[in-house]
């Protein structure tokens, strides 16, 4: 039996929630699910069930058509309808006449719908179908079906979603064919959006290549090994000097802030950033951007000894 997975509940938030609040709910339960920071067994579920939520509500697009077909199965429970009944295949809309009625939704429509969004939940994998075989990612039609490749007549490629955090650690994808058979596939650490893993022999005697799409993530962008992440710093601490928290893709680490940093300044910290793929020992960099934040809500007295400050240096 499938149930209908509540996106808004599983990040905490409202379904008005705005794009900032969305982002920092997934940070927070991000960084409290992963399983290099939580190590009860049940935190790697939670973990992908936070990113799986977030990427559907952090795309405008996604959450959109997810509140549309959120608001059918709403109507179909409060018709007494049970989980058991409800079909996954139809999309509910009111005809002529105001009487509820179902239309039969395509496979393409369903695509469409959640613009092949994979890699998750058996939720999608429903909506979306298989075919041919699948990763817990959909093998939607068109472009993201599986293809012949150039290299040769037989091989087959297909594209398949992976958070940063799975292309740093690496990770597995269970493959199953039509004819039952399944196979688990390694996605090596370090890879990037465009790499290809080779799956020897596993189309039909032929080559099965996997083409690696890592997601954008809300806290760091990627270039090459290299990462960069904005590190909010306080007035103070950015005069006067001090440490701040820079999280990482493994444990948080203390960046030391000298006194009198600007804000745009970007910082190194050598061997934080993601693992090399031919060379898994060795990792790239992450750069802290720094970015000053005004304190706010200045009282009275505050303020005034700003102004001092001020005109002590202008004196």
């Amino acid at each position: 039996m499938m149930d209908y997975k509540d996106y808004y509940n599983t990040l905490g938030i409202s379904k008005t929630a705005t794009e900032g609040e969305i982002k920092t709910a997934y940070r927070k339960l991000a960084r409290r699910y992963h399983p290099d920071v939580n190590k009860d067994p049940k935190a790697e579920d939670k973990f992908k069930e936070v990113n799986e939520a977030y990427q559907v509500l952090s795309d405008p697009e996604k959450r959109k058509k997810y509140d549309q077909f959120g608001s059918e199965w709403q109507r179909y429970q409060s018709s007494g309808g049970q989980p058991g009944g409800f079909d996954w295949g139809r999309w509910q809309q009111a005809p002529q006449g105001g009487q509820p009625g179902y239309r039969t939704v395509s496979q393409e429509e369903f695509n469409d719908m959640f613009g092949g969004l994979g890699g998750f939940s058996d939720f999608f994998n429903t909506l979306f179908g298989q075919s041919g075989f699948s990763t817990g990612q959909s093998f939607s039609r068109g472009s993201r079906s599986p293809q012949r490749t150039a290299q040769s007549a037989q091989s087959m490629e297909h594209e398949v979603e992976i958070t940063l955090e799975e292309a740093y650690a690496g990770t597995k994808r269970t493959l199953q064919f039509e004819d039952g058979r399944k196979i688990e596939a390694s996605i090596p650490p370090g890879v990037n959006t465009g790499s290809r893993v080779r799956l020897s022999g596993q189309a039909g005697g032929a080559d099965l290549f996997l083409k690696i799409k890592v997601l954008p993530h809300s806290v760091f962008t990627r270039k090459g090994d290299d990462l960069t992440a904005t590190v909010p710093v306080d007035l103070y601490t950015a005069i006067l000097g001090g440490e701040v928290s820079v999280d990482t893709l493994g444990k948080p680490v203390r960046l030391t802030i000298p006194e009198g940093t600007d804000s745009g300044k970007t910082m190194r910290l050598k061997g934080l950033g993601m693992p090399n793929l031919k060379k898994p020992t060795e990792f790239g960099d992450l750069y802290a951007r720094i970015e000053v934040h005004l304190p706010g809500h200045l009282t009275p007295a505050e303020k005034e000894k700003f102004r001092e400050i001020r005109n002590m240096r202008h004196a």
